[in-house]
């Protein structure tokens, strides 16, 4: 059964910071050791277009490793605070999980969706529209950082759509600075720029969060 990977967020060791910010020739695979308030502002600032979007360009909830257990019930299995049964086909049942985004828990695999943490929308306005078939496919599919998808309550993850930090963040407080921290990981991962207004919010975020270190594995 396929494992989320531990490559997102991280404590660097700070002889690693100095020159390692993203750069237009990074490669797929090369790790950036950066900091939050760093990230953002190595973001790169465009106007976003959705001209052309459609949802099922970003082909999702795939079972990759062919162990009848698709994307989403591999990260319900991953998330989990305590693990659910897992029967055939990959049935799930039993289980706790807590969402992070409201401060809740769950024991019900159903009330909760697997959120992209940055939107399919979102990602097209910012850069995806350009990508592959297979490059949005692995972009919607992201089980290698831990940070990409995110088990949460349905209706936090239904109010928040395709919006960005700029018009919606998690109804719990305390969430603002990890969400803020964990966005800014999977834009720098995934090459997406942000819009002015984003921008703008992400570092006024930032400017009230811990300014931690910050490891992050670049997909393209």
């Amino acid at each position: 059964m396929g494992k989320l990977k531990t490559l997102a967020i991280g404590i660097a060791a700070a002889a690693a910071l100095a020159g390692s910010a993203p750069s237009a020739a990074a490669d797929p695979g090369e790790v950036v050791h950066t900091t939050l308030r760093q990230a953002i502002a190595d973001l790169p600032v465009a106007d976003e277009n959705r001209d052309g979007y459609e949802r099922s360009k970003f082909r999702h909830w795939i079972d990759e490793d062919g162990d009848q257990c698709n994307t989403r019930a591999e990260v319900l299995i991953a998330e989990a605070v305590e693990p659910p049964t897992v029967g055939p086909r990959c049935t799930i049942t039993g289980g706790k999980w807590h969402s992070y985004y409201d401060n809740k828990d769950q024991t019900e695999a159903r009330a909760l969706d697997i959120d992209h943490m940055v939107p399919l929308a979102e990602a097209w306005d910012s850069g995806a529209s350009a990508w592959s078939a297979g490059e949005r496919q692995a972009y919607a599919n992201d089980l290698d950082d831990e940070r990409s998808l995110v088990a949460v309550t349905a209706r936090e993850n239904r109010q928040k759509a395709d919006q960005d930090p700029s018009t919606w963040l998690p109804s719990d407080g305390a969430a603002h600075c990890r969400y803020g921290t964990e966005w800014t990981v999977v834009k720098t991962r995934w090459g997406l720029s942000v819009d002015a207004r984003e921008s703008e919010t992400l570092a006024e975020l930032a400017a009230g969060c811990p300014d931690e270190e910050l490891t992050v594995v670049l997909a393209r």
